[in-house]
């Protein structure tokens, strides 16, 4: 079996930052490293993590109350995840009284950057993404109350008279087609809408890599990621869409052979919070396929 591996397959630079992050304060005896919320949504690279003395509190959307030793101010530190988090929550982290780093990706800052700026001049603020992921929740907190959540068309056209100050954003994570059509949508019903492409470009690489691992002549690809993690199930799906079989797996353990070793040729690719090591085993072990 020949095997293509997708050149952005693996850690955004957000993600590895963040993780980088993290790791330094552990290497330097800072126990626990807490992290709000997982630090990436990839298990097995969370149970590694755990070993290195870094812990997950709180939950998943950074909503929930955190429990922390209460001996351990001292030398404990908190740190945020690259999906960042709502200023309402930054306040609350703090007021715990560990040190406190922000580990928020530097392309989502941007966007909450972009957010905050117009919500203090009066905008009305769409976010195209799920309501539900803790970006989009983390962003929704700089709209100063006027953030409305879309996924799609009937989204817009159920959105009320939102006067002539609109802008648009998207959760980093999504398709650019998809956020273009709705960009005109929203245009079509606000004709001043202010519309800011903010899918970040390690997004947009993954997805122009799948179509180049059709045009490579691949006949079926894997994915490799986490089952929560936002980008892996677009990747997944933006293979089906390129009308080719997906394998989305989280380890190699999950290949289903017999079903895969029918192609000839195999495309690999990966979610943002997909560790290397992950990768390679799914590489060697399609490699040893006839």
């Amino acid at each position: 079996m020949k095997v293509i591996r997708a050149k952005s397959a693996g850690f955004c630079w957000g993600v590895e930052r963040a993780i980088d992050i993290a790791r330094e304060f552990a290497r330097k005896g800072r126990h626990p490293v807490y992290t709000d919320g997982p630090l990436i949504h990839n298990r097995q690279m969370m149970e590694v993590l755990t070993g290195e003395g870094i812990r997950e509190v709180g939950d998943y959307r950074s909503e929930s109350r955190v429990e922390v030793d209460a001996g351990a101010a001292r030398d404990a530190v908190m740190v945020v995840r690259a999906h960042g988090i709502s200023p309402e929550r930054r306040e609350y982290l703090k007021s715990l009284g560990l040190e406190f780093r922000d580990a928020t990706c530097p392309d989502v800052g941007i966007i909450a950057g972009k957010v905050r700026l117009h919500a203090k001049k009066g905008f009305a603020t769409v976010i195209f993404g799920d309501p539900r992921h803790p970006e989009v929740i983390g962003l929704m907190g700089y709209t100063e109350g006027r953030g409305r959540v879309i996924s799609g068309e009937a989204d817009i056209d159920a959105l009320p008279d939102l006067g002539d100050k609109v802008c648009m954003v998207s959760q980093s994570t999504m398709f650019t087609d998809e956020f273009e059509r709705l960009a005109a949508r929203l245009r079509s019903r606000f004709p001043a809408a202010l519309v800011f492409d903010t899918i970040c470009g390690a997004t947009k690489d993954r997805q122009s890599d799948v179509v180049e691992l059709r045009k490579q002549g691949c006949e079926a690809v894997v994915v490799i990621g986490g089952r929560h993690s936002a980008n892996t199930v677009k990747l997944a799906s933006l293979v089906e869409r390129e009308g080719l079989p997906c394998f989305h797996v989280e380890t190699a353990a999950e290949l289903d052979l017999a079903a895969v070793g029918r192609y000839r040729t195999v495309g690999v690719t990966a979610g943002a919070s997909t560790p290397a090591f992950l990768i390679d085993e799914v590489c060697a072990r399609l490699s040893e396929l006839p």
